[in-house]
């Protein structure tokens, strides 16, 4: 008797092998394939929100007030974030670039801007830029968080300030007029009512623009006193000055304690924030640096060199978008910031763009990036920490989000809960408060539909990361009905090739896989099964609306 059931199962067996359709749900990560900024799978983060990882440094500078909701400080921190990487969540979603909010010291006092009692939690309120806030973590902890996603292949982005400080507050002075106003407040009627002024009240502009030499600020000088490192930290300056020539002006301090960053941790690139507030040679002088910094540090660290990516800049101009290509309009003048240094521009347009069919979409952002941008790149997004208006507020449209952005041409950024379908919309929240409550884990962990949901980004994220074609190729549809097109890469001796369909029903379908040579077995990423292509098409037998096709290795 078992040796007719071991007869049968090898019968059944042979039989799959011979039909072509073999199955395997695991993608595996391809060590080949070389990273594309231009495609890449950006995970941005609260660093506060996403997880705490040390309750111990929930509570620090007495930021005891009680704030509005979501205003305060929730517990998130570096090390929660270097948790779930290690325990391979970001892998599992195909990131290969982390972006988190900035972790510099923030100002130890609560602020009403108008919505309430609020903390530094977001990061945009720098006290001390050579200093990490003890909410976030350590610089300990820091070092560890980039060896660590570095070892997964991930790229870590911080988010670069330098037009502000935080506001002032009895705890937290503003500075000398030498290095910030306080008034007026930008108008936006022109280029310089957007750059020589305060984004709101009480937000001290740092002077980038001045060419008058300063000291620094006399309450930095007493902090750093206080905190024993002050003949540390003006050594430094001083080298810093005497190598590169640079006056000691406001954006040269700026750009010197930026730098530090990527000296010390090895970071990969900088998110630049609140860009057309800035002079643009500030951006092309701070990139500069950064390259110096990071050529410096590949030097020194050759063991933990990745590859031989420059250094990213990815500017945030509010409302910059993709139908403009490289020129952005003040009114009365118009700036390109490619020009300066900037490898990508986040794409404020893409949440309209992408209410159109998925064709439309595609091969209009194909069109743009390898012809007008050829060169250089685009960060869509459908949620951000700061756009009120995001895609799908309501959640209502999920699966079509990370469809439309995962396989969209252009670098994706997932914004942290897009993928578990963390709510947008907080009872008792007033403004940007609504979009940044804390990640939804419990939900992932016990609910099956938010569970179902990760695995549909997991698996697109999977599929871009591991085909570059996918964000950074050539688009081609193949055919209409059902909706399958090609991506196409090349870069030196590489080549990549992908055909995906959409849209499809379930059960057997064949599909057009034109591309491919006649007997090629390709992998059907979505659904793990295995096909041959005769006569230039495949037939699928899944319960899946999408097929991801990959030649097999």
């Amino acid at each position: 008797m078992m040796k007719l059931q071991s007869k049968l199962i090898s019968l059944l067996m042979f039989l799959l092998v011979l039909g072509g359709c073999t199955t395997s749900d695991k993608q595996e990560k391809k060590s080949d394939v070389p990273f594309v900024w231009e495609g890449a799978n950006v995970y941005f983060l609260l660093t506060d929100r996403f997880n705490n990882g040390d309750q111990s440094n929930d509570i620090n500078f007495d930021r005891t007030q009680k704030t509005a909701k979501l205003r305060g400080f929730e517990g998130g921190d570096i090390k929660g974030v270097t948790q779930k990487i290690k325990e391979g969540y970001f892998n599992n979603l195909g990131i290969n670039a982390i972006w988190m909010t900035p972790i510099t010291e923030q100002i130890h006092g609560a602020v009403d801007e108008g919505t309430g009692a609020t903390y530094g939690f977001h990061g945009y309120w720098t006290k001390d830029w050579t200093a990490l806030d003890p909410n976030f973590g350590t610089k300990a902890d820091l070092a560890e968080l980039v060896e660590t996603a570095h070892a997964h292949g991930i790229r870590i982005l911080l988010d670069g300030v330098l037009n502000h400080t935080g506001p002032a507050t009895e705890s937290d002075p503003a500075w000398e007029e030498s290095w910030v106003r306080t008034c007026p407040t930008c108008d936006y009627t022109s280029y310089k009512t957007t750059i020589e002024c305060t984004l709101t009240n009480n937000l001290p502009d740092v002077k980038t623009e001045s060419t008058q030499e300063v000291d620094i600020p006399a309450e930095l000088a007493k902090k750093w006193k206080a905190e024993g490192r002050y003949d540390e930290e003006m050594a430094e300056l001083d080298a810093f000055f005497k190598r590169t020539g640079y006056p000691r002006t406001p954006r040269f301090y700026l750009i010197k304690w930026l730098c530090d960053y990527i000296t010390e941790f090895g970071i990969d690139g900088y998110r630049a924030d609140t860009v057309k507030h800035t002079e643009e040679s500030v951006w092309a002088d701070l990139k500069k640096e950064c390259e110096a910094a990071f050529r410096s540090w590949k030097q020194a660290h050759p063991e933990k060199v990745l590859d031989d990516n420059d250094f990213y800049l990815v500017g945030e101009v509010y409302n910059f978008n993709i139908s403009a290509a490289k020129a952005f309009d003040f009114g009365d003048k118009q700036v390109n910031y490619y020009d300066y240094g900037f490898n990508s521009m986040i794409n404020f347009e893409f949440k309209y763009n992408a209410t159109t069919s998925y064709e439309d979409l595609f091969s209009r952002y194909s069109t743009i990036l390898n012809e007008e941008l050829k060169t250089v790149g685009v960060l869509n997004y459908l949620t951000s920490h700061d756009d009120g208006s995001p895609f799908d507020s309501s959640r209502s449209k999920t699966y079509e989000t990370a469809t439309k952005l995962l396989l969209c041409p252009g670098t994706s950024q997932v914004y942290y809960g897009d993928e578990s379908a963390r709510s947008l919309e907080i009872e008792g929240t007033v403004g940007d408060a609504t979009l940044r409550s804390f990640m939804n884990w419990e939900d992932i962990a016990k609910d099956a539909k938010t569970q179902a949901l990760l695995k549909h980004w997991q698996k697109l994220g999977q599929f871009r990361r591991n085909h570059p074609a996918v964000g950074a190729g050539v688009h081609q549809m193949i055919s209409e009905k059902p909706y399958v097109f090609s991506r196409s890469f090349a870069q030196e001796n590489y080549q990549d090739y992908v055909v995906v369909a959409l849209d499809l029903e379930k059960g057997k379908k064949e599909i057009p896989v034109s591309g491919f040579e006649e007997g090629t077995q390709l992998r059907d990423a979505y659904s793990g099964k295995t096909v041959k292509v005769l006569d230039s098409k495949v037939s699928l037998d899944s319960d899946f609306s999408v097929a991801l096709f990959e030649k097999m290795d």
